[in-house]
């Protein structure tokens, strides 16, 4: 077993968690944030957007059962890195498209995903490529909020849809 972590940011941090904790080889995804200049900050404070904390999700999982290359195919196959600083009606830099690199390999991979989807988008992909800074995790309750949840609005409207469409999408990835 070869444990690796890898950071993504695509809107709500729901959305990616959800998805990423039903992948074979994911240990774990964890909500969080990253990016900003406040130390431990709250879900509050980042939702002003005044701490520059993008959402995200820390994914532990092991390389040699899924690689960070297949992972970064889900991440952009559940969200538009096209949309600047939001995923629709989610608007602020909180909710911006970017991918927090831990290692040069990572950076590379990633530099390299970004190039290769471009030509299959209109609009121009705006994914940030970012080092890794440190990560805080969220607060508990946005722990696996969207199998906690399932029925309130938000996750019928938004999650939901994304949660589906990467079940049907990467169906041999999928845990039983």
């Amino acid at each position: 077993m070869k444990k690796e972590e890898a950071i993504f940011a695509g809107g709500c941090f729901w959305c990616i968690e959800a998805v990423f904790n039903q992948i074979q080889g994911v240990e774990s995804a964890i909500s969080g944030y990253i990016g900003g200049m406040r130390p431990n900050p709250s879900y509050e404070q980042v939702c002003t957007g005044a701490t520059g904390h993008a959402e995200a999700v820390k994914v532990r999982f092991d390389s040699e059962k899924i690689s960070y290359e297949q992972l970064l195919n889900i991440f952009f196959a559940i969200h538009d890195p096209t949309q600047l600083n939001r995923q629709g009606n989610d608007i602020g830099t909180q909710y911006r498209s970017a991918i927090f690199y831990l290692n040069a390999q990572q950076k590379q991979q990633a530099t390299q995903k970004l190039i290769e989807i471009q030509p299959h988008f209109i609009e121009k992909v705006v994914t940030e490529l970012t080092e890794a800074t440190t990560f805080y995790p969220a607060e508990n309750y946005h722990q696996g909020y969207f199998l906690q949840n399932p029925n309130k609005g938000y996750c019928q409207l938004v999650v939901a849809p994304k949660f589906l469409k990467a079940k049907l999408q990467f169906e041999t990835l999928w845990k039983s």
